[in-house]
């Protein structure tokens, strides 16, 4: 399965996403910009953007209201020892409250893998974080046995991103 995004204006995007084929389609807003996500066995349609191969999948990208992206660069070395580290995950994420989907995101043109977590409201997101099962999800973090301590195989720090199905109003 394949995996595309792309940015632009909502307006751009809004166009681009009705001459799309086959797939899931998924358009969100961030706090500066829009994404537009396609999921598909085909090519892309986009001119430009990001695109993965989806390693894990669980969930309807159409259920997200609220998206969470874990960008987290790894090096060519150490794309095996990451790939398993998801391979291996409990899928407790599954079971949460307000869940919608999940996505596991290989690159292929950079180095940066995503981990796209879509949820009903960003409420559910933040009782995620509270839980026991993101706690046993992320029990191996800081400890030797955790990938976040195999620091050569990350060159340079994750980040997050978020979007939301509709543009937030302005305060």
């Amino acid at each position: 399965m394949n995996f595309y995004m792309t940015f632009g204006t909502t307006d751009y995007l809004k166009d681009l996403k009705t001459k799309l084929g086959n797939g899931e389609s998924l358009q969100m807003f961030g706090d500066d910009n829009a994404v537009l996500m396609h999921e598909t066995h085909e090519q892309s349609s986009f001119n430009s953007g990001k695109n993965y191969e989806v390693l894990d999948s669980n969930g309807n990208l159409a259920n997200g209201k609220f998206a969470v992206l874990n960008n987290i660069p790894v090096t060519d070395e150490g794309r095996p020892v990451f790939e398993y580290r998801f391979s291996q995950r409990a899928g407790l994420i599954e079971k949460e409250p307000g869940f919608s989907a999940i996505r596991v995101l290989r690159p292929t043109d950079s180095d940066t893998y995503v981990i796209l977590t879509l949820w009903e409201d960003v409420k559910y997101f933040k009782q995620w974080q509270e839980s026991k099962a993101y706690d046993k999800a992320h029990e191996k973090r800081g400890t030797s046995e955790g990938v976040d301590q195999k620091q050569q195989i990350f060159p340079r720090p994750s980040y997050v991103t978020t979007y939301y199905a509709e543009m937030k109003e302005e305060d």
